[in-house]
């Protein structure tokens, strides 16, 4: 599983012109989900995702994580982060889950957020065309990836 986490202080998404979910303080995050992926790989990038410590203390340091600043969630769905480039300039995406495998994690993921951080999380709509507005305050952008976690 890989997350693209973008701090910031408002973000949206649109599918048909309309809203699907919007926020203001809080993190983005892009999704992408492969075939590999387990339920442990999910809980471990949830409670990282919760318990990242990049917002503002009092004295302008990335020392508080979401709930300390109440925070709140958009999670989208990306494939795409999967994609691979090596060969040609057409990606392959071979890598990423098929639907039938990734929108039960996805929902996972939603339903995990959610209890973490004591709230709904706002999401897109898994496989629309999605229209994605953000102001990344910082900017404020990290990678995770779970195949990329220490075993300690």
């Amino acid at each position: 599983m890989r997350a693209i986490l973008q701090r910031v202080s408002q973000a949206s998404c649109t599918v048909n012109n309309n809203i699907t979910g919007q926020i203001s303080i809080g993190f983005l995050v892009l999704l992408g989900i492969e075939d590999a992926d387990t339920t442990e790989d999910l809980q471990w990038l949830a409670q990282k995702i919760v318990g990242m410590r990049v917002f503002g203390d009092e004295n302008g340091l990335m020392n508080k994580a979401l709930a300390e600043v109440k925070g709140d969630i958009l999670l989208i769905s990306q494939f795409t982060l999967f994609a691979n480039t090596k060969k040609g300039n057409r990606p392959s995406f071979l890598r990423a889950a098929r639907p039938d495998k990734a929108i039960p994690l996805y929902e996972e993921m939603i339903q995990t957020l959610s209890e973490l951080i004591g709230k709904p999380v706002a999401t897109g709509i898994f496989g629309a065309d999605m229209k994605i507005a953000l102001v990344n305050d910082g900017p404020v952008t990290i990678v995770m990836d779970t195949k990329d976690r220490e075993n300690h």
